[in-house]
């Protein structure tokens, strides 16, 4: 039984227990020889009487410990001691992804994606040294508080024992990340851990595992026999379409690789940003120029405080005398994200404000305009009664003239007269006055 304080291989102490798993418990220890602190893996007893498992921990801890990756736990050491095998490993300061699960129930679609893409990145690492995790699960990753993930726990020497589904929680909780093939007893490949990595997306964007049940044999039947149910309808499309790909049926299906995965993982995050939330971060990078007119709640305030203005005076109904209302500039209080600069504002029409006003420098032109047409059709009125009355008394003047000292006759009488006669007028039509007139000339009795 161990427990707090007990040495393994006579240089690693127990300090506290900190998971456990099928295969065994996990303790926060102390390297007494370099005096650092370090996570040790301690087998269950019964593993090593299972034939040949104690080669196979050999080796793959071996095998562990040539990776070289930030995303994947340090191997340091491995031994026996009084029919205990122990795996000493790297220990980092962190949380499981389950337990902040537990606590939040779901992650963003752009969270979601980065911690795949480094869990996908890691998983790569130990594929390309020929390592297959076969228990990738939320329990197994964990998050540093800046934010990197540690893929741990690798299913190193698993036992047939412990492969088997039992009713234990620990092979309840594999069973729901289970892949299909090793769910109907087909060995563990990178595909089975790509899928299982698609379990723990699912998981981290709906809430909820893919697949639930009452015991480890119903989950895994419903991996191999039921369809993939669908994600929240707020998951982006870029993002569901890598955890759908990676939750195929057919390992053939899924991303050739994790790589690929971790590739597709970190496109459908940058794919699922909104065009609005960029167009709006240019908007914040780029320079506030001051508004000309600013109808905004710091604005109303601001004219609220200050006291009303007597009117002003009257405009001209002509519009002859050219005087504008005035426009009064005040400052005002502005957000952190304004050009710091006066705002103009515009007072309501006929009010006079308090305190600094000059003559507005652009009149308005929809009224004005109207104001100067009509004074031009008042003079343009007043011009064409004055050319009438004109031409109407030039032409009376020359009536009057025409008629030889007669102001009163405005008619001319015309008398025929005989050829003999249209000498003295030139023409064979005279009128009366003026053959009146030539004959006083001509009559002698007038000579006295």
């Amino acid at each position: 039984m161990l427990s707090p304080g007990m040495a393994l291989g006579g240089r690693y102490r127990l300090d506290e227990r900190i998971a456990s798993g099928g295969m065994g418990d996990v303790w926060r220890g102390t390297d007494e020889v370099l005096g650092r602190t370090v996570a040790v893996k301690v087998m269950l007893p019964a593993l090593l009487d299972e034939p040949g498992f104690a080669e196979r921990f050999r080796g793959e801890a071996r095998t562990m410990a040539t990776i070289n990756h930030p995303g994947v736990v340090d191997i340091y050491d491995y031994g026996s001691d009084q029919h205990i095998a122990f795996l000493v490993m790297e220990y980092i300061e962190g949380d499981p992804l389950s337990s902040t699960l537990s606590k939040v129930g779901r992650l963003t679609p752009a969270r979601t994606m980065a911690l795949i893409a480094q869990a996908a990145d890691a998983l790569q690492a130990a594929h390309d040294k020929g390592v297959v995790h076969r228990d990738v699960k939320p329990g197994n990753l964990l998050v540093r508080p800046n934010g990197t993930l540690v893929l741990t726990d690798f299913g190193i020497a698993r036992s047939q024992l412990v492969g088997q589904l039992t009713a234990t929680g620990a092979v309840l909780g594999t069973a729901s990340y289970i892949s299909p093939e090793q769910a109907t007893g087909g060995v563990a490949t990178p595909a089975s851990d790509i899928y299982s990595l698609g379990v723990v997306a699912y998981q981290c964007l709906a809430g909820r595992r893919p697949f639930e049940g009452t015991n480890p044999l119903d989950i895994a039947m419903k991996h191999v026999r039921e369809p993939l149910p669908p994600l929240p309808a707020d998951i982006p499309p870029a993002v569901r379409s890598v955890v759908e790909r990676a939750l195929a049926k057919d390992p053939k299906a899924r991303w050739p690789s994790a790589a690929a995965l971790a590739r597709a993982a970190r496109q459908a995050t940058t794919a699922g940003v909104p065009q609005q939330r960029a167009a709006a971060q240019v908007r914040a990078s780029s320079p506030v120029r001051p508004r000309k007119t600013t109808a905004s709640a710091s604005v109303t305030t601001a004219s609220a405080s200050v006291p009303p203005a007597p009117p002003a005076p009257p405009r001209s109904e002509a519009g002859s005398d050219g005087a504008h209302p005035p426009v009064a500039r005040t400052r005002v209080s502005v957000g952190p994200g304004y050009n710091r600069a006066a705002a103009s504002i515009t007072p309501p029409q006929n009010a006079t404000p308090y305190g600094y006003a000059r003559p507005r420098t652009a009149p308005q032109r929809g009224s004005d305009n109207r104001q100067l047409l009509i004074v031009l059709a008042v003079v343009l009125g007043v011009l064409v009664l004055v050319c009438s009355g004109s031409i109407t008394y030039r032409w009376k003047q020359r009536s009057d003239t025409s008629s030889l000292g007669y102001p009163g006759q405005t008619v001319m009488t015309v008398k025929k007269i005989g050829v003999e006669d249209a000498g003295s007028c030139g023409a064979a039509y005279c009128p009366v006055g003026a053959r009146s007139a030539s004959r006083q000339h001509d009559d002698p009795m007038n000579e006295g």
